[in-house]
């Protein structure tokens, strides 16, 4: 079978896509070209010598060796003169017809179609194949992981030191310890470890019920803080992800049930990993558990309580991939995903509970990628 001709513009930094077909990350936009099975990447000049490396794999060709192909009035590095390069490569190699993602540029898609060159939209992902990790994209994202948790464990270290001062706030360094303070902490640790944090979550309290919260404010003795980290390696491009919540000092009954609740939520996910299992098969019975449990879901225009978001998310050089694990997720779970698992319960009047670790789907089960304890005490 053929492989399709394909077109992608973009900063390979920010385009998975184009991160995956080239192997390297850029922060200017290039052109990738694949023709009749070949590669070839446009490259801004000063670009070039880089991407020596890539010889072999893709043809370089620098940007400005097109200039003669810009006719008067049309500006370098515009649209307008890019798709003029594309249309000069095209008729070099005889191509008429190229697919393009479905978030390729508008502007630059226009000028094509005015220059008379056929673009068609993918229905679906430009490489589907990207789901399926290979043992050396494992390695990549298990290199990522560990940065999560280097600023995980450095964000924990900071919570069994700090102490607890009046009407339970923390004090660190004989400061108020704040979501705000020790998610730079974190951010530190893992920007030395290799990664470049997302936007890290620390959220206490009822803060935690909502589970995209950043946190903010003063940290408390007695509430379950969410610490949700998710970096991605400078190096390769890919993601870790992890999370866990803690609570600083004794916890309460009812916390320390609904921690092992959702902990157990997740063992249970686990045991239902399996090569061709429906997606949203495991996210259901994560759900049934929950409400079996005695911790029902309900949905209000402006409270939210429950089990309210999917079971989880592949991972990879984005940090939501396929398959989703979710109600309506069409996905299927199979071997060489890569997925996190992250059930949570949250409910205002307790906070939030979340747990999440990375796992691999094999043969014959799962791997799990993270190497972290559930201590909800700290």
């Amino acid at each position: 079978m053929k492989s399709p001709n394909l077109l992608m513009y973009g900063a390979s930094e920010r385009n998975a896509d184009m991160l995956y077909a080239t192997g390297m990350i850029s922060p200017d936009a290039f052109i990738y070209l694949r023709l009749k099975g070949r590669c070839f990447l446009v490259v801004p000049d000063l670009e070039v010598p880089r991407l020596r490396r890539l010889k072999g794999r893709c043809r370089i060709l620098p940007l400005g060796a097109f200039r003669s192909t810009a006719s008067n009035g049309v500006a370098f590095h515009s649209y307008d003169f890019l798709a003029r390069v594309i249309r000069a490569l095209l008729r070099e190699h005889k191509v008429k017809k190229l697919i393009a993602p479905m978030d390729f540029p508008y502007g630059l898609a226009r000028q094509l179609r005015r220059l008379k060159v056929k673009l068609k939209v993918a229905n679906g992902p430009l490489f589907p194949e990207r789901a399926t990790k290979t043992t050396e994209e494992i390695k990549k994202i298990s290199a990522a992981l560990i940065m999560a948790e280097v600023g995980l464990a450095e964000g924990l270290q900071v919570l069994k030191n700090s102490k607890i001062g009046r009407q339970g706030k923390l004090t660190y360094h004989n400061s108020t310890l704040t979501a705000e303070k020790l998610r730079a902490i974190m951010n530190t640790a893992i920007y030395q470890a290799g990664g470049v944090p997302g936007n890290t979550i620390v959220a206490g309290g009822v803060q935690a019920c909502d589970p995209h919260e950043p946190g903010h404010g003063a940290l408390r003795a007695g509430e379950p803080i969410v610490l949700d980290v998710f970096p991605r390696s400078q190096k390769t491009g890919y993601f870790g992800d992890i999370t866990r919540t803690v609570v600083k000092g004794r916890a309460s009954e009812a916390l320390r049930r609904l921690h092992d609740t959702v902990c157990r939520a997740q063992q249970l996910a686990f045991a239902q990993l399996r090569h061709g299992r429906p997606a949203s098969e495991i996210h259901q019975s994560v759900a049934a558990f929950f409400q079996a449990q005695g911790y029902p879901t309900r949905l209000q225009p402006r409270r939210k309580e429950g089990f309210f978001h999917g079971t989880g998310h592949g991972v990879g050089l984005e940090l939501h991939e396929s398959p989703l694990l979710a109600a309506q997720s069409p996905d299927l779970v199979l071997r060489g995903h890569v997925v996190c698992i992250e059930p949570g319960l949250y409910y205002p009047e307790l906070g939030g509970i979340r747990m999440e670790d990375v796992v691999v789907i094999g043969r014959r089960g799962i791997k799990n990628l993270t190497q972290f304890d559930r201590q909800l005490e700290v």
